[in-house]
């Protein structure tokens, strides 16, 4: 609830910055700790999901090579790619996960200030590794 101030009433900045922080943090908390609670139900979901459906595209490309039917183990492999990306979608949850406990564990410490960001931004370095392997590869092909 916000208060109005009234001309020439004493306003102590500092606690109206430290309630409004604190508020924040609390707000955060709360939405960090639901999040992260759909995030880790959704993984046990996909780790199934991963697991049965790499052992059907394993069973139906094992029968299909067995029965020398070529279609049958395009559709296994298929489903083996499927469940790699179900696999990288789990993995990606979990390190998402992680970095929300660790927004969590800094408000239980008292340092939080805002939301970190979960998925990493591309790194400096990495750009210009991929820039110098181009432009050698660029220059060993003319």
């Amino acid at each position: 609830m916000e208060h109005i101030y009234e001309v020439g009433e004493k306003i102590d900045n500092t606690l109206e910055v430290n309630n409004i922080l604190e508020i924040n943090r609390v707000k955060d908390l709360k939405k960090l700790l639901r999040r992260r609670d759909n995030f880790n139900q959704c993984n046990v979901y996909l780790i199934y999901f991963f697991h049965i459906t790499q052992c059907i595209g394993i069973l139906i490309t094992t029968l299909a090579a067995g029965y020398d039917l070529k279609y049958l183990i395009w559709l296994g492999v298929s489903l083996n790619a499927f469940a790699s990306l179900i696999n990288v979608i789990e993995k990606t949850n979990n390190s998402i996960s992680t970095k929300m406990y660790e927004d969590i564990d800094r408000i239980k410490k008292g340092i939080y200030l805002h939301q970190s960001i979960f998925v990493d931004p591309p790194n400096d370095t990495d750009e210009k590794k991929n820039k110098q392997s181009i432009s050698q590869k660029l220059s060993t092909n003319v």
